[in-house]
């Protein structure tokens, strides 16, 4: 059985649902169990490896999963992992620590690892700066009116009134009620067909990303993401929906209705006293998808938040937590003890 030791103890302890062994390689006549990672630039690798992880594991000793008995980073033979960004390969390799950098994923393969009894890809599709309101907003999502004061192109004042908001393929991304929308060279959702474009890509020739692979199952979705959102209000206090229709553009896409969902909030949200009020509706709307919330009774058990405030190390999403790799292990650790629950319940 692969051990886990989580770094802080705000999280629960392991339960018998972890019952991968990294050290083997997995059993491939079984499809590959993929989870598909998007977001902004907080899904990237922003954890600083030199300094910061290796302090944390040979001389605070967290994370000793990250490593074998003779202190060397260990690769993960049963969990391959796997990013592209806007259809560019970045890595293709077995999961574990290598180069100057690590994300969530590091925590999160080790644990999806360890809770799946199959091969399992992680598979990071993402870039940094977008927003959901916007650049990854999903299909389905509709147009909608709502008053603000915005400027109507560059270098124009600022203008109160009622915007019409785009919708899913429009451009650009708000005008004002009564004008003609003037086209730009991007359109709503024009970063989620990129991701999704490379996820597919991927998933075309499986055997290429994951050695040996000829089948494979859409399993699960992270999503670490918020920050550009926040500096927008009118996309802010419709956060909510949005996820809810990225959520289930996400299973529609990959023709699996029910595969589990994870979130994490910003880091520097707390739930009380939130400084900016664009990243407390943003909180509020990542916390009430949570399945537990009753809010949404269709992702009872199937979709869950990590609230990441309390194991953050300090910084912000738009500064990348000053690429403390604890922040980023945490948080994985978090996202991927979620997803391990969702999983054992299903």
């Amino acid at each position: 059985m692969g051990t886990l030791c989580l770094a802080t103890a705000t999280m629960m302890s392991l339960s018998s649902v972890y019952a991968g062994d990294g050290d083997k390689a997995a059993d491939m006549t079984k499809p590959v169990k993929v989870y598909i990672l998007m977001g902004q630039s907080n899904m990237l690798s922003m954890g600083k490896v030199k300094g910061s992880l290796d302090t944390a594991v040979k001389e605070k000793k967290l994370y000793a999963y990250l490593v074998d008995d003779a202190g060397n980073w260990k690769m993960r033979k049963d969990v391959r992992n796997v990013f592209i960004m806007n259809n560019n390969l970045k890595l293709n390799e077995w999961m574990g620590v290598q180069g100057g950098k690590i994300g969530v994923e590091i925590a999160i393969g080790n644990f999806v690892g360890d809770a799946v009894d199959s091969p399992v890809l992680i598979l990071k599709s993402c870039i940094g700066n977008r927003s959901l309101g916007w650049d990854l907003l999903p299909p389905g999502s509709e147009q909608f009116e709502a008053e603000a004061k915005l400027s109507p192109g560059k270098r124009q004042k600022a203008v109160q009134g009622t915007w019409i908001f785009a919708g899913y393929k429009d451009s650009p991304a708000y005008w004002l009620k009564g004008t003609e929308p003037k086209k730009i060279g991007w359109y709503a959702g024009t970063q989620w067909d990129t991701d999704i474009a490379g996820v597919n890509k991927v998933l075309s020739e499986i055997g290429k990303y994951y050695p040996g692979a000829t089948k494979y199952e859409v399993a699960g979705f992270f999503l670490w993401q918020g920050d550009k959102d926040r500096y927008n209000a009118v996309h802010a206090a419709n956060y909510e929906k949005n996820l809810v229709q990225f959520i289930k553009a996400l299973r529609k896409e990959f023709k699996a209705p029910k595969a589990p969902f994870v979130c994490a909030t910003l880091g520097q949200t707390p739930k009380e006293g939130a400084k900016n009020p664009n990243e407390a509706l943003i909180l509020k709307a990542q916390m009430a998808v949570d399945g537990k919330s009753g809010k949404h009774p269709e992702f009872k058990g199937n979709v869950s938040t990590f609230y990441s405030h309390p194991v953050s190390k300090g910084g912000a999403s738009n500064g990348h937590y000053n690429r403390n790799a604890e922040t980023y292990m945490n948080v994985g650790e978090g996202m991927g003890k979620a997803m391990a629950d969702l999983i054992k319940e299903k």
